[in-house]
């Protein structure tokens, strides 16, 4: 009996159907698809060779600058008003407060090196600066900028104590190398704050010089710089960290670039009203080198004790460090309750230097990865609040390891009374991790947080611990009835 040709359509659409089924097995369960990043890549400017415009000889630094600034005039100005200049902030007005505050390294204590007052030697090796070695330093004088620790582009040039470059740095030829910010120019400081690689921030550290795309997409995979996200007019560098901000102004973001509704799953799309990008996207950080996520004062000074880099050193005290690092998740607005010198201690738990702001009845905050570092520093047993150790220098701790000395010329000139008792206390310290963004295949599935035949508390979320009954799945999300959202 002869077919209608109606019924030879059903068999290419049943071999269709067949080879179709293990590759929709297989698609990751979220349906993510993410836009070429490539599009939003900046066009940037044609370098100018610097190599017959600089010839030398220069005998300091300070004449490579004025060399410089024969061409770019406008530089002295813009970069003394730059936080990498000044390092503080605009006076910001803060809840509770009399007076406004002025925020920035300057002026505010962390746990890890604790704070630069009556150290300044040490610290300003990172400074934008020549010269800043004591409470004397003059920020007015563009002369002592340093041009170079931004745009020199050997890998030569070294800053000793003070920002001093080394003796063996040619400044010829790094003069003569200058060019655009690059990962080593920022890196160079900013991957090694506190100390040492990787040791703060959790999500910068030597991996980023020539990271691989698994390590971060961005910059391993499209080539990307720290300039082409931290985008930067007039020597004013975009972005903020809540470790010395004190607002949110001039923040950038990933929707800069990247639409919010980008996902090819609406029930993805649903999250990013109350989850940030970096949440998914940034499932673990230093993933190649470790990050220091414990530091003890309290035991540094004892002579007998095997030092060990990552373990314990006689002048800094004890450390723990991790590596592959799953972040902590809290609610976030964009800016922290900040820890100023003065403040009293928690007595009933860990004082928390840089607190993040938000809640889940906060429209604006979003669930967003933290590091958090705790410490054991020093405080005055009798006033209630951290102290401020002078630890550089001769008549430092690291020189004498006398805690009373150094707590003395500290307090003295952070202009903070201390009652010649101290003791220790645990301090908490919070960083948002934003870099190290993994391709959008190592993105966390849905089952990675919801999980709910393991309970309420499985997967990464701690559901209640972020004002949630329980998972979302079953009980709502923020503003909205049990979600769709299958693991």
């Amino acid at each position: 009996m002869a077919r209608s040709p109606f019924q030879w359509i059903w068999l290419p659409v049943f071999i269709v159907v067949i080879l179709a089924v293990p590759i929709l097995i297989f698609l990751p369960d979220s349906g993510r698809q993410i836009a070429d990043a490539s599009e939003f890549l900046p066009q940037r400017k044609e370098h100018v060779d610097h190599s017959a415009l600089i010839t030398g000889p220069f005998t300091t630094a300070q004449q490579v600058t004025a060399r410089c600034l024969e061409c770019h005039e406008d530089a002295r100005d813009q970069v003394m008003h730059s936080s990498h200049w000044t390092w503080e902030s605009e006076p910001v007005v803060v809840e509770g407060r009399d007076e406004p505050v002025v925020g920035g390294k300057k002026n505010l204590l962390n746990n890890f090196c604790i704070g630069i007052t009556g150290n300044w030697k040490g610290c300003s090796s990172c400074h934008a600066g020549y010269g800043w070695e004591d409470q004397n330093f003059d920020f007015n004088n563009g002369d002592n900028i340093d041009c170079l620790a931004c745009h020199e582009q050997t890998g030569t040039y070294v800053k000793g104590p003070a920002g001093i470059p080394v003796a063996a740095v040619d400044l010829v030829s790094v003069a003569q190398s200058v060019g655009y910010s690059s990962r080593a120019n920022c890196g160079s400081c900013h991957f090694k704050g506190g100390g040492g690689d990787a040791v703060k921030h959790g999500d910068l550290d030597s991996s980023l010089y020539f990271p691989a795309p698994d390590v971060d997409v961005h910059m391993g995979k499209y080539d990307m710089v720290c300039a082409d996200c931290h985008q930067t007019q007039d020597h004013q560098i975009s972005g903020r960290s809540i470790s010395v901000s004190l607002d949110n102004k001039n923040q950038i973001a990933c929707t800069d670039c990247h639409d919010n509704q980008l996902h090819q799953d609406d029930r993805i799309n649903q999250h990013t009203d109350t989850v940030a990008c970096q949440t998914c996207h940034i499932p673990e950080v230093a993933t190649r080198v470790a990050t220091k996520t414990h530091w003890d004062w309290s035991k540094a000074g004892d002579p007998d004790r095997e030092e060990n880099i990552h373990e314990y050193l006689k002048i800094k005290g004890e450390f723990e460090y991790t590596a592959n690092l799953r972040p902590t998740y809290l609610w976030y607005s964009g800016t922290a309750e900040r820890y100023l010198l003065g403040d009293k201690i928690n007595e009933t738990a860990p004082t928390d230097m840089n607190l993040p702001k938000g809640s889940i009845d906060d429209p604006v905050a979003k669930i967003f990865p933290f590091k958090v570092h705790d410490a054991v520093q020093v405080f005055d047993t009798d006033y209630r609040y951290l102290l401020q150790p002078k630890t550089v220098g001769e008549t430092g701790y690291w020189s004498t390891f006398d805690w009373d000395s150094a707590l003395r010329q500290g307090s003295e000139l952070a202009g903070l009374p201390y009652s010649g008792h101290y003791g220790f206390t645990e301090t908490l310290m919070y960083w948002p991790q934003t870099h190290m963004v993994q391709p959008a295949a190592n993105a966390l599935q849905c089952r990675d947080c919801h999980n709910e035949n393991a309970g309420d508390q499985a997967g990464r979320m701690d559901w209640q611990a972020l004002g949630y009954p329980g998972d979302p799945i079953r009980w709502g999300g923020r503003g909205h009835g049990p979600q769709e959202v299958q693991p």
